[in-house]
């Protein structure tokens, strides 16, 4: 019987898994762009063992024009496409690497999406509306992705003991090396977060061993899907017009930052960047908050300590 594509697919998802060690949501990535390649070679009846450089290209073509991908979603399918013919070639399953000779296609980059402080306070004030176990659950929840910045994973993530009431930091778990950083967390989300968990989590909890943070209403961990939806209901709820999601929050929060004077290596680790020039993108949209005579200095500054 021959084999399928998709047969070769699942063997390299579970080759990233077990040899490399890649999170469940990157190997889900990972199936969802090899699937959709694999579908587009079906639509034109393409045997995948005689896939070309042009067959490729044709089908970053068909991802700009017919499907309308942003530059960054289709680079990162392509980047899933060749790393999964690296894997063929270096495990004997073909002798020529089509995507061998092929140029990554370029990324736009887009300056960071925000939203403005008032559009922030009305988001977070919507939950306070509600007493209710839910709505002391969300109101910490947005108080706490607004103080801290961390990304959604991040967020889920948490347990109970990782987060210090007392001294106002949590601590964040990130990577297979499991590196660790402390984030403070600004006091005005610390009330909203002991509230709910003295009065909120309680109530969600169905299992006394279950030691996430943020519980959904089965008593489970919030997934990260379940954060996003909770964010969206609120934006909708307040009537705000622009596209917030999870991210424009810890967005918001480093350009806020930055517009309090904050220092940009001080913020590179509380969002926990590996690198400088990754932070480096808030200070282009903190610059467009200030007034010409504040960006003049701001410049003359930069210069000055060059």
């Amino acid at each position: 019987m021959l084999e399928t594509l998709m047969d070769h697919v699942q063997r390299f998802l579970g080759f990233l898994e077990q040899e490399k060690g890649y999170s469940p949501n990157t190997i889900a990535a990972y199936r969802n762009d090899l699937s959709q390649f694999a579908e587009f070679l079906a639509g034109r009846e393409l045997p995948w063992r005689a896939v070309t450089k042009p067959v490729i290209i044709d089908y970053i073509l068909h991802m700009k024009g017919e499907q309308e991908y942003a530059s960054s979603t289709v680079a990162r399918k392509v980047a899933a496409v060749k790393s999964f013919f690296h894997h063929l070639v270096d495990h004997g399953e073909l002798k020529d690497d089509p995507t061998a000779t092929l140029d990554s296609p370029k990324v736009r980059k887009r300056p960071p999406r925000t939203i403005s402080q008032a559009s922030i306070e009305q988001l977070l004030e919507e939950p306070a509306k509600d007493a209710s176990p839910k709505g002391l659950r969300d109101r910490a929840l947005l108080e706490f992705l607004y103080a801290t910045g961390l990304r959604v994973t991040e967020v889920v993530s948490l347990n109970v003991d990782d987060v210090n009431l007392v001294t106002g930091h949590v601590r964040v778990m990130r990577g297979k090396d499991e590196r660790e950083r402390l984030v403070p967390v600004a006091p005005r989300a610390l009330q909203p977060l002991e509230t709910y968990l003295a009065s909120g989590r309680v109530q969600f909890l169905r299992d006394k061993t279950e030691e996430a943070l943020f519980l959904n209403h089965r008593g489970r961990r919030l997934t990260r899907q379940g954060l996003w939806l909770i964010v969206k209901h609120y934006v909708h709820q307040v009537g705000i017009d622009e596209d917030v999601t999870p991210q424009t929050l810890r967005h918001t929060f480093a350009v806020h930052q930055l517009d309090s004077k904050a220092d940009l290596e001080y913020i590179q680790t509380l969002l926990g960047h590996a690198n400088l020039s990754t932070t480096q993108v808030y200070a282009q949209v903190a610059e467009e908050h200030l007034s010409p005579e504040e960006g003049k200095e701001t410049h003359q500054g930069s210069d000055s300590s060059a």
